[in-house]
């Protein structure tokens, strides 16, 4: 196994790849909300909409609480405390906009309220809307907080309501969120995770290399040990079987794909540090999937497009109506199904553990009776710990999944056939 040269490097660009072209679709697609037009505000009244604003402490809420946790906020959360981060917001023909989160003096604990709004955006459950109204206050000015009227999102400002855009969204509202007039290339919560999961891996791969490099032909010791069977399985039980003799072109692309899932995948279960729900964000595994379809694709072979596009032996009229749509259409459900499977899986994950851990508020009445919140503590510690037990599982398993079946894919698309 020559791992000790080539791999690192291969495996190092073939992530920053993946990082380059993922990063930018990390809008904030868990939202559901639709872009608002200023008339909006006038069909509320301003006092009730003002009255609505603030941050509220009211009934314990498992499905916003849960999707919360899942999102993908402009602040970094370690337990209960949120730390800010880059904003990079660009609106055409206003440029571009950066500072820090920060800025916006949000909630140190909880779910990221802005008390402040600058440069006419506000931060709104860690997240930041943009004011549509143009006369809105440039500078940094003091906000009453946020309300949602209906479908409608307001900020209030000196007594008055001011309509907010969606949340925007690199998808133009393919994922929910709407059309807005900006667009957010902030280091959100879900990109710093990503950096730092790299920043990880790169250092795995590169120490693992010098262990090999300064102990050749000797039995394999400390991290070495541990990184060896799971590269040499893949290599072995995947990459050889599928492709062949031609698995050393494509084995850092399948590498790079199996380590950088399985680590956003495990780090995304580390209890109270940032909670991030990576390969569970729609954006992230379509562009993965993407990475497959194209790979797949750009490489595959005269023999391979035949099947698809005129299979040869079947009758023409056949082949016209029903065996070549239809080999088509599974050019895309192919990278649709790896897209979908890894975003509801770990998805699911993680919601169960949330509702499981907000039995504890929900039997306790928030906090209002310790009895309840020990009974629900009782029954909600046990399940957490059997579904992050079975979920350490399936961080292992949708990695491989996604790794074997995109093997599988390439394996037949190089594969060539004689007749």
């Amino acid at each position: 196994m020559n791992f000790s040269t080539k791999f690192p490097i291969n495996f190092l660009f073939s992530v920053l790849f993946l990082l380059a072209v993922t990063y930018p679709s990390f809008g904030q697609h868990e939202n559901h909300e639709t872009t608002h037009s200023e008339a909006s505000s006038d069909e509320h009244h301003e006092g009730d909409i003002c009255a609505h604003a603030g941050h509220h402490e009211g009934d314990f809420d498992p499905a916003s609480t849960a999707f919360h946790h899942i999102g993908n906020p402009n602040v970094y959360s370690i337990g209960p405390f949120n730390f800010p981060l880059p904003c990079i917001l660009y609106t055409p023909g206003e440029g571009l906009e950066i500072f820090s989160s920060g800025k916006f003096e949000f909630d140190f604990q909880g779910h990221g309220e802005g008390h402040k709004a600058y440069k006419g955006y506000v931060l709104d459950a860690g997240t930041v809307r943009k004011v549509i109204d143009p006369s809105f206050p440039r500078e940094q000015v003091e906000i009453g907080g946020v309300a949602q009227m209906g479908e409608d999102y307001f900020v209030c400002y000196g007594g008055h309501p001011y309509a907010l855009e969606a949340r925007s969204t690199m998808d133009g509202g393919l994922f929910g969120g709407g059309r807005t007039s900006f667009y957010d290339f902030s280091l959100t919560k879900n990109v710093v995770s990503m950096f730092l999961v790299f920043a990880f891996l790169t250092w795995v791969f590169f120490t693992v290399a010098k262990s090999y490099r300064e102990r050749e032909g000797k039995a394999p010791k400390g991290l070495q040990s541990f990184m060896e069977p799971m590269f040499l399985f893949i290599q072995d039980e995947v990459a050889k079987p599928f492709l062949g003799e031609k698995y050393a072109k494509y084995q850092p692309f399948l590498m790079a794909l199996f380590f950088f899932i399985l680590g956003l995948n495990l780090f995304g279960q580390i209890p109270f540090f940032g909670g991030s729900n990576v390969t569970g964000n729609l954006a992230f595994t379509m562009a993965v999937a993407l990475f497959t379809f194209f790979v797949v694709n750009f490489n595959g072979k005269k023999d391979y497009w035949k099947h698809v596009l005129w299979m040869p032996g079947v009758p023409a009229a056949i082949k016209a109506v029903i065996i070549t749509p239809v080999e088509i259409l599974g050019l895309f459900i192919k990278p649709f199904t790896l897209m979908l499977r890894l975003f509801a899986n770990i998805t699911a994950g993680h919601i169960v553990v949330l509702s499981f851990i907000g039995l504890i508020f929900i039997f306790g009445n928030s906090g209002a009776s310790i009895g309840g919140a020990s009974l629900g503590a009782v029954v909600s510690v046990p399940l957490t710990i059997f579904m992050m037990s079975i979920e350490l599982l399936v961080a292992f398993i949708q990695a491989f999944v996604f790794t074997i079946l995109t093997a599988s894919y390439i394996g037949a698309a190089i594969e060539e056939h004689h007749h």
